[in-house]
Formats: structure tokens, C-alpha cells, sequence
């Protein structure tokens, strides 16, 4: 057996979940400059339900300015209209959304998942192919684990599983500890969107709270 430690993982990155889209034009003239601003490794679409053809021209209209911007776009749910509307990939909730949409998303576009209640789920996720593993968002009730809980999930999941895993944060301490516990990286999205600053300031300070953190936790490994 070798002592050799394993390389240290890279800086957690964003990624940013937009709010309900509606009317997708407000984002596309704002996504520019807030992506510009900090690391987004990938922007979360949150769909307002409607006709299939209007979501699949929303999810074009902003699908290039995220990939301009060197980030990929995923939509939320909906893994049927990825690849119409020129998407990177779809967040599924659940093992079962997870399974059932891996055959058309697979193996040009990302299939993430969330909404997974134990360790167990967790790990057939992981078996079974997703790219991404989501911890901490709410459930169908509003519902959530401590962010406690959250941090050790992920710390359990970084110390033991390649897939990357994500971490759900809803303020910046949250943030700030998840990157701290592991997680590859971190999604954010209303308290961004709602800070009275702007997102831009936000997003930039979420950023650099979160590279803070990997540089504290990688610190404390190298001097354990």
C-alpha cells in the first residue's frame, strides 16, 4: 500500500439556478456580466410550466449566452426537451426521473439528480450513471435537511465517491460550508437573486467565500 495522499481537489464552483423563467428576456441581456463575474461552472433552468413549444424557445433563447459565457445549461426536469432546445443536460428529481431519463440523455448530455433521501439512494445514483449528485435542496413540502446534515452528507460522499457532488445552499454561511465539507460545487440561487446589492455582488462574494473555505479545509488536511 502506498502513503502517497491522493491529489488535492480542485475549488469548488458555482452553479447558479435562475429563477421561474417566464419571459426570458431580462436574463439574457443580465447573464453576460453576472457570469462574467464569477466562476459558474453551470447555470440551473428553472422552467415556468407551459406548451412544450414555448419552454423549448425559452431554453434556446438562453443557451448560448450561458455556453458563450464557458458554462453549460441545464434545465430543470424536462429532459425531453434538452436537445431540442440546445441544452447541456437536465437536473432530474429522483432516482426514478434519473433512470428513466438517462437512455436519451446519455452519453452527449449530463444527467444530474437530486432529491435523494438516504445514503442508499445515493449510491445507486452513482452506480447508475449520473453525473452530479444534489444535496440539500427542498423538498415537494418546502422541507429540508439541517444544513448539518447537508455538510456531512457531503463530506461522506467527497470521502468516498468520484461522481462530483453539489451542495444546496441558501445563504452565503451555507455556501461557505459546504465548499468546506467537500462538495465539488455549490448551488446558489435566490438568496443571490433577491440580495439587495444586485446578484452580481452576490454571486462574487459567494465565489470568493467559497474558494476561502476549500483553501481553509485543504490548509488543515496538509498540517492534520
Amino acid at each position: 500500500m502506498s502513503n502517497k495522499s491522493p491529489p488535492p481537489r480542485p475549488a469548488p464552483r458555482l452553479y447558479l439556478a435562475t429563477p421561474v423563467v417566464d419571459d426570458p428576456a431580462t436574463l439574457v441581456a443580465d447573464l453576460p456580466d453576472l457570469l462574467a463575474s464569477a466562476d459558474v461552472a453551470a447555470v440551473l433552468m428553472r422552467l415556468k410550466e407551459t406548451d412544450q413549444r414555448t419552454m423549448i424557445s425559452r431554453i434556446k433563447a438562453l443557451a448560448p449566452v450561458v455556453q458563450n459565457a464557458g458554462a453549460a445549461l441545464l434545465v430543470d426536469g424536462h429532459p425531453e426537451l434538452v436537445a431540442r432546445g440546445g441544452a447541456d443536460g437536465a437536473h432530474l428529481p429522483g432516482i426514478a426521473a434519473l433512470k428513466e431519463a438517462l437512455p436519451s440523455l446519455k452519453p452527449d448530455r449530463i444527467a444530474g439528480v437530486g432529491g435523494l433521501t438516504t445514503r442508499h439512494h445515493s449510491m445507486d445514483a452513482g452506480e447508475i450513471g449520473a453525473d452530479y449528485l444534489l444535496f440539500g435542496e427542498p423538498d415537494a413540502k418546502g422541507q429540508r435537511p439541517s444544513p448539518q446534515a447537508i455538510a456531512e452528507r457531503l463530506d461522506w460522499w467527497a470521502e468516498l465517491f468520484e461522481p462530483p457532488c453539489v451542495g444546496f445552499a441558501t445563504s452565503l454561511e451555507e455556501a461557505h460550508d459546504f465548499a468546506a465539507s467537500g462538495a465539488d460545487f455549490v448551488l446558489v440561487g435566490e438568496f443571490v437573486w433577491s440580495d439587495s446589492r444586485g446578484p452580481k455582488a452576490a454571486l462574487i462574494e459567494v465565489d470568493a467565500a467559497i474558494k476561502k473555505a476549500h483553501a481553509t479545509a485543504l490548509a488543515g488536511q496538509e498540517h492534520g
